[in-house]
């Protein structure tokens, strides 16, 4: 996903980094769908007369969120990013777009009922006051999910234990140096689920699922054991998380 930081946060080739359109904006479909059944459990069925609000912010292309959309008929969608290219490619998907910085949202107070925050939170350089303004923008209740890669994933635990960089792990902005894979996505920040759990509890949210999902860049033969590993969080390469504004 596009990331969403401000430009005094970051050194002007970080951000540059982020408006390159060769650098992959969309989380996994299946992912997405599975956070989009959650959500629209959790929303119920939308009214004519109280439409609900769902936000997705660092909607990146817009492909996740008009994934989702199908099983949110009748909420609105709105896609938020920093990335004028990536909001550009968003409105063939979204009806609603808006420009905005994590760290100051053009947002009202207690506006929106959910938001989706799909593989952002890993490329953040300020994740504290990201969570700090998707609790303010969020009715009281709201519900937030988010999904980041697990730092503590089945075959990371392998390749430590063998002295080799975690998959997810990056040390560069230009190439992949010491860990397996060829694409460089600008990953700042990794948790483990007790991290993950910890940091979104103490930013004033209630924790009400955690579950794990696969990585479509684990090799095919590895993904059955990568499917497998989803029934236990801990082990997953993807996190999916489910919390509450408190």
């Amino acid at each position: 996903m596009t990331t969403t930081t401000t430009p005094n946060q970051v050194r002007p080739d970080l951000r540059d980094f982020y408006e390159n359109p060769a650098v992959p904006v969309a989380s996994g479909p299946s992912r997405t769908l599975r956070q989009a059944r959650v959500l629209a459990t959790a929303l119920g069925p939308a009214t004519a007369e109280h439409p609900r609000t769902v936000l997705d912010i660092g909607c990146g292309d817009g492909t996740a969120a008009a994934t989702a959309a199908p099983l949110l008929t009748g909420h609105r969608v709105v896609g938020v990013d920093w990335s004028q290219d990536a909001l550009t490619r968003a409105r063939t998907h979204l009806p609603y777009t808006v420009r905005g910085e994590l760290t100051a949202l053009p947002l009202r107070s207690a506006s929106a009922d959910a938001v989706l925050f799909s593989e952002v939170i890993e490329h953040l350089v300020d994740p504290d006051t990201a969570l700090a303004e998707i609790r303010r923008v969020l009715r009281p209740g709201g519900h937030l999910m988010l999904s980041t890669p697990n730092l503590a994933a089945w075959y990371n635990r392998a390749l430590l234990l063998a002295g080799v960089q975690p998959v997810f792990s990056e040390v560069s902005l230009r190439a992949i140096h010491g860990r397996p894979g060829k694409e460089v996505v600008g990953h700042l920040r990794l948790y483990t689920p007790r991290a993950l759990r910890e940091f979104v509890t103490a930013a004033g949210f209630t924790v009400v699922g955690l579950k794990g999902a696969p990585f479509h860049g684990v090799p095919r033969p590895l993904r059955p054991l990568d499917r497998l590993a989803c029934v236990r969080p801990q082990l997953a390469s993807i996190l999916l998380l489910h919390a509450r504004k408190s």
